[in-house]
């Protein structure tokens, strides 16, 4: 899974390998949640699958390795290689470097340019249009996000990666309904990804759809009994439906399941709200 991103810009928890993606609760009266929270670079980048990638070799392992722990010298190895011919892998590196050291916009930049000017088959191209878009998401740039993504989809257009991570884009411009139209294609696709299926709830939750995005939260759940976001989005929507106490049991199962996570902070604050009564929230 490519998600990478912890970005607060209007969503409850969906989170996957090696990062995740949130959305917030609804704008008061409805509001049983903190407001968003600054977004945070990533704990990993964004790297590419084993397939497809870019390049082969050591020098590109070698330098993707890096990323992870240290940018500022993956900067300088993917500089030096490509100095001296390192080609699309090297300026790959390069862009994926910047994001570790906190240029999104920059790196998003490269990132458009390597996929469009790049020899690798579409799908690799796919995904480097995609990093773009969660790198310009990172910038706060959603609609340079939004056609990253839709280039990327364009080469890859049954990649439910790519169709959950539009729909991410699209909510965070508030456009709901688009929003689940990726989603229930990612689902036709992938109808076991639980992810899809807590965005899906927290979608039709925006849009006032309540009992629906229960019954998707619910499958979600089926799914992934565990899954921290899901368990944030139920009781959300419990306490939308007046259960106060359901709520709270969630948010607090939530905390125990990933009490480091994005999900646990926003519970927490969820349980204080409540506590301090409708007057206070």
């Amino acid at each position: 899974m490519r998600k990478f991103l912890l970005i607060a810009l209007g969503f409850v928890a969906a989170a996957g390998v090696g990062g995740a993606l949130f959305w917030t609760h609804p704008s008061p009266p409805q509001s049983v949640g903190a407001a968003p929270v600054a977004t945070p670079l990533p704990d990993n980048l964004p790297l590419p699958p084993e397939m497809p990638r870019l390049a082969d070799g050591a020098d590109y392992d070698r330098c993707l390795s890096l990323l992870r722990d240290d940018p500022d010298e993956a900067m300088r190895f993917a500089q030096a290689w490509d100095a001296t011919g390192g080609g699309e892998g090297a300026r790959h590196c390069i862009a994926l470097a910047l994001l570790g050291l906190g240029e999104p916009d920059r790196a998003a930049e490269r990132l458009e340019r390597l996929g469009a000017a790049s020899r690798a088959g579409s799908l690799a191209r796919a995904a480097v249009f995609g990093q773009a878009s969660q790198a310009w998401m990172m910038a706060g740039d959603a609609n340079r996000a939004f056609a990253a993504v839709t280039i990327a989809l364009t080469l890859a257009p049954q990649d439910v990666e790519l169709l959950v991570d539009r729909s991410v884009v699209l909510a965070s411009m508030q456009r709901y309904r688009e929003s689940i139209e990726d989603l229930d294609s990612a689902l036709a696709l992938e109808p076991e990804r639980a992810e899809a299926w807590v965005l899906r709830a927290a979608a039709l939750r925006h849009l006032e759809r309540v009992d629906q995005a229960f019954v998707a939260v619910e499958r979600a759940l089926v799914l992934a009994p565990d899954n921290a976001e899901a368990l944030l989005e139920r009781g959300i929507l419990r306490q939308l439906r007046g259960d106060a106490s359901g709520a709270r049991n969630d948010w607090q199962r939530a905390i125990q399941l990933a009490p480091d996570s994005m999900a646990a902070d926003l519970a927490a604050q969820n349980i204080q709200l409540n506590e301090l009564g409708p007057q206070r929230r």
